[in-house]
């Protein structure tokens, strides 16, 4: 199997791929055939530099077709993209070059000064720069469903992230969502927001869409709400991907009205309000169609198309995923019906536990019509504008600071973000607390670690609750305001 030869080099060669929007508002369109000569000649260069079949690229590139033709050049030759977002900080590229150690980074050279920081140890190539392209291509190798494809990293909830090893079978494993959630169909224009280097944009950026014969729209210029629809009706979207935070920003701030050549809305990475998705079907006559998955399973759950949706529902399961309620946690009760599901853990050879239940760690409901409603996570996850940010990377950034002496980090509730991160600090001897204080250890955390991880609610404390072992009480912590 490859999927540049089975997907992108099949494709009509003069049929729209990608439709590009840049930062300045200048647009072009690339044919398949383009993003074959591309992607082919680009390959080349990898193997120029020493890549090989089961090395890893590291790609901090946005949403640009330059980051596409890297990751399909990947695909191309059996390298492993590992995708990052351009928001990373210093600190965060290091631990991903510690834990995937790559064979050659490609980076956009306005992310340039950040990755020097990291101090990277292989080659680096920037775009854009026509020198990276190759004079030949390189062929597509045979894969096994199983030979790794792609990383992506996932926050824990005691320690760094961890990077999820994808096998070659979660490239066509896309067609499953791609046909029962995102509803993209030959010819359609799809427009999925996310950013690089998130499991979401990974899958539904390009992969998904030209699975099922449509075009893929990368935007690189940031969140407006008031254009989002603009350039939705401007460019004859289709299908449009986005957070429930995008949804509900832009149901509070904008006026709503129709784009006729929306056919589908679908959201996913954190439960969208009921009243939000009223509010996007009194406007454009389309309800949001909610689905859920993780970093490790991909796609599992769909408000199904051409069926009402159940507002605040996840959905129901994709045809054949065997999911199940255990005590109201849901559960993946055989992973092997999951056509996306992981293959190992970077830092681990061991295979994936294919052949046992795998625990989500959410809790849900689920209905009469079995359409499951997320309730709330085992653990202390932070979910906030779909981003999943893990309490130990924020504490540490903070406790780095000469004023703090203790950190505690949980949710607090949001009416735009569902949630948002709050710090709870014990301060050192000789510092006060104060809101000067506050902005400083927001901006402090800011430039350790990713700016979406930083608390925007600080609290000053002179203890935080413990156990007898020492262990913070997160629950009582997320109930003290």
């Amino acid at each position: 199997m490859n999927f540049a030869r089975e997907v992108v080099d099949a494709a009509p060669p003069r049929q729209r791929a990608v439709v590009e929007i840049t930062r300045d508002g200048e647009r072009r369109d690339y044919t398949f055939g383009e993003v074959t000569e591309r992607s082919a000649r680009l390959a080349q260069t990898l193997i120029d530099h020493g890549v090989n079949k089961g090395d890893i690229v590291l790609t901090l590139i946005g949403n640009r077709p330059e980051w596409v033709f890297a990751m399909v050049a990947c695909f191309r030759i059996g390298a492993v993209a590992l995708p990052c977002n351009e928001q990373l900080r210093a600190h965060d590229i290091s631990l991903r070059l510690a834990a995937a150690r790559p064979g050659l980074i490609l980076a956009d050279e306005r992310n340039a000064s950040e990755l020097e920081r990291a101090r990277p140890a292989c080659t680096v190539l920037t775009i854009p720069d026509d020198s990276i392209y190759s004079d030949q291509p390189a062929p597509p190798v045979d894969l096994s469903p199983i030979d790794p494809c792609l990383i992506t990293f996932t926050s824990g909830t005691t320690g760094e992230p961890k990077g999820i090893v994808h096998g070659q079978r979660y490239l066509p494993g896309q067609h499953l969502q791609s046909t029962y959630w995102l509803d993209a169909r030959p010819g359609d224009l799809v427009w999925c927001t996310a950013t690089t280097g998130w499991s979401k944009s990974a899958r539904n950026a390009f992969i998904a869409p030209w699975i099922n014969g449509a075009a893929a729209l990368l935007h690189d210029g940031r969140f407006e709400p008031a254009e989002r629809l603009e350039i939705a009706a401007r460019e004859q979207v289709s299908v449009l991907c986005m957070a429930p935070t995008e949804y509900r920003v832009i149901a509070k701030r904008t006026t709503i009205a129709p784009v006729a050549s929306l056919r589908s809305l679908v959201a996913a990475g954190e439960a969208l309000n009921p009243e939000v998705i009223s509010v996007f079907e009194d406007g454009t006559g389309l309800q949001i169609r909610d689905g859920y998955g993780q970093t490790e399973t991909g796609q599992l759950t769909a408000n199904p198309p051409g069926q009402p949706v159940h507002p605040g529902s996840m959905g129901r399961p994709l045809p054949g995923v065997e999911l199940a309620s255990d005590d109201g946690e849901l559960v993946l009760s055989d992973p092997r019906t999951d056509p996306t599901f992981f293959v190992r853990y970077l830092d681990d050879d061991t295979p994936s536990p294919e052949q046992e239940p795998w625990r989500t760690g959410d809790r849900v409901t689920m209905d009469d019509d079995g359409y499951l409603y997320f309730e709330s996570r085992s653990d202390d996850i932070i979910i906030s504008s779909g981003y999943r940010i893990g309490p130990f990377e924020v504490e540490s950034a903070l406790v780095s600071h000469e004023a703090v002496a203790e950190a505690a980090v949980v949710a607090a509730p949001d009416d735009e973000r569902g949630s948002v991160v709050r710090a709870v600090i014990v301060l050192r001897d000789g510092f006060a607390a104060s809101d000067d204080l506050a902005t400083t250890l927001q901006d402090h955390v800011k430039q350790e670690t990713a700016p979406y991880k930083y608390p925007r609610v600080v609290d000053f404390v002179s203890e935080l609750p413990k156990t007898a072992s020492g262990k913070i009480r997160r629950a009582e912590l997320r109930e003290l305001r």
